[in-house]
């Protein structure tokens, strides 16, 4: 068996901590190190592998292409390591350390935030730091651990892991169900008196189509659109304000139904499911701490 030198994982720490924080000052106040100490670290680290980590400017620091290749196969494996050290050190392992998530926006303001509480109970020696974000952009560059998003997934060399799915229901308040009436079907939304509140798609920058599932019967239509939005509050509080009909999911929505402030229209149409899908660099050697939010994000959905 080779034996293990220390020197095969110096630097990779702070390369991490320049990740983490995207750079090298930051990196360096959180090590307690100096800055030139940090970029000798790195250094090193780049002569001993024979690749250039990061590239650097004035204003951002940034893994290359060999640096990235590195990172997602080493950081993995460290992990997985200090996972094992944990548990032969004292039985059920400590969930600790700093979990970076890239947040899909609508998950993040009507379901994960207010549902979070359990979780940081659970775990309060883990540092959680959530970003609303509209695109899924670089996980290992931008230094996050894992990313939620809804929809189906993108093409990327990340893992895919689908958490739960969720319905989606057209939905108004009973304001405006008084002033322009209850719609009997989908088509109606096509045609005046009717007035619908579109999402715009991040990706493409078009506004989401619509359809309705009942069973294994697909419906699209095209709404009568008046008031196009790109962020969920907006689609609620503008919903709720009686300002037209939205397409939304049923997670996150349910008080607002419940209160009696949104109906839920056309239950007869009501099968249409979107995913949330994880996004993570490694299938092989999760850490806890990811295991553990993804965990949590699952049981979500009974």
């Amino acid at each position: 068996m080779r034996a293990l030198s220390s020197q095969l994982l110096e630097g990779v720490d702070v390369m991490a901590a320049v990740v983490d924080t995207l750079s090298f000052g930051a990196a360096a106040e959180m090590l307690d190190m100096s800055q030139s100490g940090v970029s000798r670290a790195i250094a090193r680290l780049e002569t001993r592998l024979g690749i250039r980590v990061f590239e650097r400017t004035t204003r951002s620091v940034r893994l290359t292409d060999e640096g990235r290749e590195f990172y997602e196969q080493v950081m993995p494996l460290i992990a997985a390591l200090a996972d094992v050290t944990g548990e032969a050190a004292g039985g059920r392992q400590k969930i600790r350390g700093r979990l970076r998530v890239n947040v899909d926006p609508l998950f993040a303001s009507q379901v994960l935030g207010p549902r979070l509480g359990t979780f940081m109970d659970e775990n309060p020696d883990l540092e959680i730091e959530l970003r609303s974000r509209d695109e899924l952009g670089d996980l290992i560059s931008d230094g996050f651990d894992l990313a939620l998003r809804f929809g189906h997934p993108q093409s990327s060399s990340l893992i895919a892991r689908k958490l739960f799915d969720t319905r989606v229901f057209a939905m108004a308040s009973p304001e405006y169900l008084q002033r322009f009436g209850h719609p009997k079907t989908p088509q109606e939304l096509q045609n005046e008196p009717h007035r619908c509140i579109l999402f715009r798609e991040p990706l493409t920058g078009k506004p989401f189509a619509w359809e309705f599932h009942q069973g294994k019967k697909k419906l699209m239509i095209q709404p009568r659109g008046m008031l196009t939005v790109n962020d969920a509050e907006t689609a609620f509080s503008t919903c709720l304000a009686g300002l037209g009909v939205v397409q939304i999911f049923e997670l996150g929505s349910e008080e607002y139904v419940s209160s009696g402030r949104l109906v839920p229209l056309f239950p007869a149409w009501s099968d249409h499911r979107f995913p949330l899908y994880a996004y993570y660099p490694s299938r092989h050697h999760v850490p806890a701490k990811t295991r553990a939010l993804l965990d949590f994000v699952s049981g979500l959905v009974g």
